[in-house]
């Protein structure tokens, strides 16, 4: 219990996200990758072709225990995970939770923030430990990364182990919130 209101302050101090519906990322014109919410498409310019999901440990000092699982490859304005292939889709989140449970065990979360709330264009899902408490009783079960269901609108989701199954988490726009930082 005394987690929720730090929960509730995070989600207020957290920025409102940049507008990366609208992202000017051009890989074709490096100067356009220069805005704040572009860093993460010039971190994947400096990546090599092979393997196309790479890991950065997340470099904000208020999470020191997060790290990010990102495609190679850039998408169109924001990158939402609708319009990623679902091969790439399907490699992204087997790579994160490969990564997650190497960190974590069976404590592992990932979240990928909606679009309202995320500050960078670059695809991304967040990968860390699972607060306690933070479940609740809004979710879909799957039995492996391939079943995970493809948020609307581009809103957040996020998911961790439970007996076995994966817990997916849809509908929230800040969901990196469920992860320790």
């Amino acid at each position: 219990m005394r987690c929720l209101p730090v929960l509730f302050l995070l989600c207020i101090a957290c920025p409102l996200g940049a507008d990366i519906t609208a992202c000017a990322c051009d890989i074709a014109k490096p100067e356009t990758l220069q805005a704040r919410e572009c860093a993460l498409c010039r971190e994947a310019e400096t990546q090599p072709a092979e393997p196309p999901i790479f890991y950065l440990k997340d470099n904000n000092p208020t999470k020191p225990n997060r790290w990010l699982a990102l495609p190679r490859v850039h998408g169109k304005g924001g990158q939402p995970l609708v319009e990623m292939s679902s091969e790439l889709r399907l490699r992204l989140w087997s790579v994160a939770i490969e990564k997650a449970k190497s960190l974590w065990g069976d404590d592992w979360g990932l979240a990928v923030n909606g679009k309202t709330a995320r500050t960078q264009c670059h695809a991304h899902v967040h990968i860390g430990k699972l607060l306690n408490g933070m479940e609740t009783t809004q979710f879909v079960v799957v039995s492996t990364p391939a079943e995970i269901p493809v948020p609307e609108n581009d809103n957040g989701i996020w998911v961790h182990p439970e007996g076995g199954k994966l817990h997916v988490h849809l509908g929230q726009e800040i969901t990196e919130t469920v992860l320790m930082r």
